[in-house]
């Protein structure tokens, strides 16, 4: 049977990558997006017949739900949530910070990984299988100087992740997380290309990721020859970051 999977974020970026992917592996893909609507139409009219566009604030309970519901009507089941959805502030020191970035950033970022996730345990539980991948960052793990708001809400993720994953383990749903280093997004338009060769120099392997090196190792973690692995945080930096 056919497997489906939801992505949310799969717009652009990391998710857009994600999505293309999984189709390429014969998966039907629920495409998510917000406000990229043009972007996540032209995506499924690529990927046609398997994929399907769903719109939803990814930080409103109400819309999360009706989205899961969506795609539930449409596929009949699901067997894999991929959580690419987030923002990031520009960099900044902490003190300039206000309330309502703050909060911004964790209603995306946080509530955007907890409202999918929720949405989707009982239908994994009835059926007693599910995969569950979320994206956190590099800076998640070992925080990052300026992006104070930013390394909070990925570090959550990896908090969430881990112990999701004993929770859902006895009802054979894996969860695990990745930790993206330096990757080509529109995350990087505000950064110089001094900026970005310096951050290419600095990675081991000597060149910045790409969204396909992280859609690459989601795709893997839904199949079938990860079904032992859970809980686990992996790092897709180059060598940038190591452990943690």
């Amino acid at each position: 049977m056919q497997k489906t999977v939801l992505i949310t974020g799969a717009s652009r970026g990391i998710g857009a990558a994600t999505a293309r992917r999984f189709a390429r592996e014969g998966w039907r893909v629920a495409v998510h997006y917000h406000r990229s609507e043009e972007k996540a139409q032209a995506l499924c009219r690529a990927l046609e017949p398997t994929a399907f566009p769903v719109r939803a604030d990814v930080s409103s309970a109400e819309q999360v739900n009706a989205m899961v519901e969506t795609v539930l009507d449409a596929f009949g089941q699901l067997d894999a949530l991929v959580c690419c959805a987030g923002i990031a502030l520009p960099v900044g020191l902490l003190q300039d910070c206000t309330d309502e970035d703050w909060a911004r950033v964790f209603a995306v970022d946080v509530n955007g990984v907890f409202y999918p996730v929720r949405a989707v345990l009982p239908h994994m539980i009835r059926r007693q299988a599910g995969r569950i991948i979320t994206v956190s960052s590099m800076w998640g793990q070992v925080g990052g100087s300026c992006e104070v708001p930013y390394s909070a809400a990925k570090g959550a993720v990896i908090s969430f992740t881990k112990a999701l994953a004993k929770e859902i383990g006895p009802s054979h749903i894996t969860a695990n997380c990745i930790a993206p280093g330096v990757i080509q997004t529109d995350m990087l338009a505000e950064f110089s290309q001094e900026t970005l060769d310096g951050l290419a120099e600095d990675t081991p392997l000597g060149r910045l990721g790409t969204p396909e090196d992280v859609a690459n190792l989601a795709c893997f973690l839904a199949g079938k020859e990860a079904g032992f692995i859970t809980g686990q945080v992996f790092g897709v930096n180059g060598g940038l970051v190591c452990g943690g």
